[in-house]
């Protein structure tokens, strides 16, 4: 019969519905096809810098000038952008209404200067990423308007990926903290003042005797099939040290962090094939502010960053926009057992 199962970490349930129950190989969908306008150029491409605002930064060959070829990778302002830089927030109220400025950054980072590479299989370049992503977050902290960055991938348009298939991430600061990692923070801050443990370590912990829902582990770091996943194959990445601050994680460890979500990616792609997928990072908030000290004191020791690696194989719809419950029709081990099995 069908189970409900509860996320430990902020209390949301997800029903394991065994009713609509598939085998892992059953996921297999395939993914749509890149549709260019006749003409149409892929703005990220090498060679095509001048269709995007001028960039940030970038990792470059050396005697390479800014946007001109000769990069690895990339990061310019989103065409398209959420947020801005400019002015101030602005805040004010409209009757009972609060409204303020969409002050902020978003960026879009390139992950490599080839069309047809994924760098989720590369580890070398997922190294060279997440240097630069670490070195945006550190200086992003420094705009005293933004709270909190999020980075996170969007790939295929099951995914809310755009037509163009280069393979990229984003980064957005928000002058807010946002409302799912609040969440987290409670649920993590109130674990912690009751047993005096970060929930996200006593989970590894427990994965790791059980042995049921780990993917894959590397020296620093771990894969495991969530326990209450929203969505078939879904997996969270965590450091096996407690930390709180991606941004702040040791560099050399990062080639580490780059070979166990290659050995993820491949796992899911030879189980699942092409597919569409969100990567979201949860990390805490900068914490500036030091009227706030006592609501920070224990985030250092309560909360654990950690990548959400979530393929888009089923539809969220009426029942889960309207309860907040997820149906997942794949219990995570049979998932895990699936990826486990899988040679890469």
């Amino acid at each position: 019969m069908p189970e409900l199962r509860r996320d430990p970490v902020i209390g949301r349930w997800v029903i394991i519905s065994t009713e609509r129950a598939k085998r892992p190989d059953q996921f297999k969908g395939g993914i749509e096809e890149e549709r260019l306008k006749e003409g149409e150029k892929c703005p990220f491409c090498e060679g095509n810098e001048a269709m995007t605002p001028p960039e940030i930064c970038a990792v470059r060959k050396a005697g390479t000038k800014p946007d001109s070829p000769g990069w690895e990778v990339r990061v310019i302002p989103s065409i398209s952008k959420f947020l801005q830089v400019e002015g101030g927030l602005d805040r004010r109220g409209h009757g009972m209404y609060d409204l303020m400025n969409a002050r902020g950054a978003h960026e879009i980072v390139v992950e490599t200067p080839s069309h047809r590479m994924e760098a989720a299989a590369m580890p070398g370049q997922i190294t060279k990423v997440f240097n630069v992503v670490l070195d945006r977050m550190a200086d992003l902290e420094k705009d005293p308007w933004i709270k909190y960055v999020l980075m996170f991938k969007n790939h295929g348009a099951a995914a809310g990926g755009s037509h163009i298939k280069h393979s990229r991430l984003q980064l957005i600061g928000t002058p807010v903290n946002l409302k799912r990692v609040k969440e987290e923070l409670a649920g993590a801050k109130a674990y912690y003042d009751y047993k005096d443990r970060c929930i996200f370590c006593d989970i590894i912990k427990q994965e790791l005797s059980s042995g049921k829902r780990v993917i894959a582990e590397s020296k620093n770091f771990i894969s495991l099939a969530a326990f209450a996943p929203r969505f078939p194959f879904e997996t969270w990445i965590l450091p096996k040290r407690h930390s709180c601050d991606f941004y702040k994680m040791d560099r050399s460890e990062i080639p580490d962090l780059a070979e166990l979500i290659r050995i993820d990616f491949e796992k899911k792609r030879k189980v699942l094939g092409e597919f569409p997928y969100n990567v979201v990072l949860h990390t805490a908030p900068f914490r500036r502010d030091r009227a706030k000290r006592g609501y920070w004191e224990t985030i250092e020791h309560d909360y654990h960053w950690h990548l959400e690696f979530l393929p888009i194989l089923t539809r969220v719809a009426g029942f889960e926009w309207g309860t907040g419950f997820y149906i997942n029709p794949l219990p995570p081990e049979d998932a895990c057992k699936a990826l486990k099995e899988a040679e890469v």
